[in-house]
């Protein structure tokens, strides 16, 4: 089913996204790189800020990196192997059966489906990879998960953009026409004081919607709660957010 043109729901907020998003582990990018017959070039596409296409440059040659929002691209970080584009996914610019990796973390339910997998078989090796990555809601400790998950639930719940629905069903209704290759458990994890984590809450998209259709912040009510359950706001706590894969190789189309 077609989608509409590019939704910028993050430009707004690039510097937050860049500074309160978690990164993505070492080891899942070793992982997918051991996969690819060959590591010339790996494209991250609605690369964001750039916290994937960082992990992926240790392990290919070239790295490139697209994505629509030019406010996003402005906060990535420069590396020599890093070449970043503003363009869609479904249009990248890149030359025929160039990338042995192609990766979208935390941003293919935005896409066109049919028209970014024709564009992944126009642009992937014969034989490459193909990683559609995402990551649930951060789970921290009995004390702080309900208020959250409250929060996301009944606070936000009409207010999220519909292509979310994605990202809560594990990326299991995602079309994924691909030889499907099962992939072991990853997830991501960070040690954050109150104030990321009110950070990182801020950076959702159906905050950004509750505010502009409500002219007020959403933000405030539920940080007061996560002040009484936290305690010191300079306590440090361990937070996890399990990854969720959709992994498959790509033949010659």
């Amino acid at each position: 089913m077609a989608k509409s043109p590019f939704k910028d729901h993050f430009s707004h907020g690039a510097d937050a996204y860049s500074r309160y998003r978690p990164g993505y582990p070492d080891e899942l990018f070793s992982y997918l790189a051991s996969l690819c017959p060959c590591r010339g070039r790996a494209w991250d596409c609605g690369c964001g800020s750039g916290q994937a296409a960082l992990g992926l440059a240790p392990l290919f040659d070239r790295i490139a990196a697209s994505d629509p929002s030019e406010a996003q691209l402005a906060k990535a970080p420069r590396h020599p192997k890093i070449a970043y584009t503003r363009a869609a996914a479904e249009a990248s610019g890149l030359p025929a059966g160039d990338a042995d990796l192609i990766v979208a973390a935390q941003a293919a339910h935005w896409f066109d489906f049919d028209v970014f997998y024709a564009e992944v078989r126009r642009v992937a090796k014969p034989h490459g990879v193909i990683a559609l990555i995402s990551y649930h809601r951060m789970r921290v400790g009995a004390d702080i998960d309900p208020i959250t998950e409250a929060f996301h639930r009944e606070t936000l719940g009409s207010y999220w953009p519909p292509e979310r629905a994605h990202v809560d069903a594990a990326y299991r209704t995602i079309p994924f026409p691909f030889e499907e290759i099962q992939a072991p458990a990853f997830a991501l994890s960070a040690s954050w004081t109150l104030e990321q984590v009110l950070g990182y809450l801020g950076t959702w998209s159906a905050v950004k919607q509750y505010r502009q259709a409500m002219a007020s912040d959403p933000l405030a009510p539920v940080a007061k709660d996560l002040r009484v359950a936290w305690g010191s706001p300079d306590k440090v706590r361990p937070i996890a957010w399990p990854i969720h894969l959709r992994l498959g190789r790509v033949f010659e189309p």
